[in-house]
């Protein structure tokens, strides 16, 4: 513990020493309310001047990843499942796990997934990681992909049964919305790591938020910061000193105590391969 601790301090002095260049980088982040648009604010409220970040706010992993294509977003964050439909895409690390959530109001009959065939259910925004996942799922509900604030309106109007949302916990915008419970998702696991590999993980929502009484078992998926191969290998650097140096800083309020940046696992990033530059400022860091 104590050889992991030195080098963990001798990576974050080594990554603060360093000089930044200038030039500006938009991050595609996601839907207000959600941890990639609270994670992205925080990365370009945290870059060392005289490098400037810019925040787009989007539908999610797949919108992300077309930002990208379009040019209009130089990083993205994306879930690792959707990473993996993009041919040619790099990535500048591994930042944190996404849960996937089906929510019902606390007073639904409803009790697992299987209670929901045949109902209405938002299967996240257009363009969202949710609605990959809700495809891969095959709940076999009346498919409805509603922006996360608009599902908890029309959850709470009993306009739909459940809503499904891939974000970190607790998500504001559900921890607002009391009244509320989780369904179990981890008896999909198998089905979707026997298809899709292991991208898929067992996670568990901790009791106590959303006001659970126990643990909630579901479906995690590593998120990964990816940009276009051609941004340059200077500013690739930039960003991961800046992950390095500043993790403790780059966790959003609402996941606090939930969800850390681990900067001993940002390059695992697995089918993904490294940015260039951001592989070299990993070997330079790490001595």
């Amino acid at each position: 513990m104590r050889r992991r601790a030195f080098l963990l301090g001798t990576l974050l002095l080594t990554a603060c020493g360093a000089s930044e260049p200038s030039g500006t980088i938009r991050i595609a982040g996601g839907e207000p309310g959600g941890f990639y648009n609270d994670f992205a604010v925080l990365l370009s409220r945290l870059a060392p001047s005289p490098l400037t970040i810019t925040p787009v706010e989007t539908g999610g992993s797949a919108d992300n990843l077309r930002h990208l294509r379009d040019g209009t977003a130089d990083l993205a964050l994306t879930l690792s499942d959707s990473a993996h439909l993009e041919p040619g895409l790099v990535a500048i690390g591994r930042v944190y796990e996404n849960y996937l959530q089906l929510v019902v109001l606390k007073d639904s009959p409803y009790r697992t997934a299987a209670d929901l065939v045949g109902k209405p259910v938002s299967l996240g925004a257009t363009g969202s990681g949710a609605a990959l996942q809700g495809e891969r799922l095959a709940l076999g509900v009346r498919e409805e992909h509603y922006p996360l604030r608009n599902a908890v309106d029309a959850l709470k109007a009993g306009e739909i049964a459940a809503l499904l949302w891939s974000g970190g916990v607790p998500t504001p915008e559900l921890d607002r919305a009391s009244g509320i419970r989780l369904l179990p998702l981890d008896g999909f696991l198998p089905r979707l790591r026997q298809e899709h590999g292991k991208v898929y993980e067992r996670a568990d929502v901790r009791t106590g938020v959303y006001g659970s009484p126990v643990d909630v078992p579901t479906i995690g998926t590593p998120n990964l910061l990816v940009c276009r191969p051609g941004l340059s290998a200077e500013l690739a650097g930039a960003v991961v000193r800046l992950l390095v140096a500043r993790a403790a800083e780059l966790v959003p309020q609402q996941a606090l105590g939930t969800q850390y940046l681990d900067v001993r696992s940002l390059i695992d990033t697995g089918r993904v391969p490294l940015h260039p530059g951001a592989a070299a400022e990993y070997r330079r860091l790490h001595g």
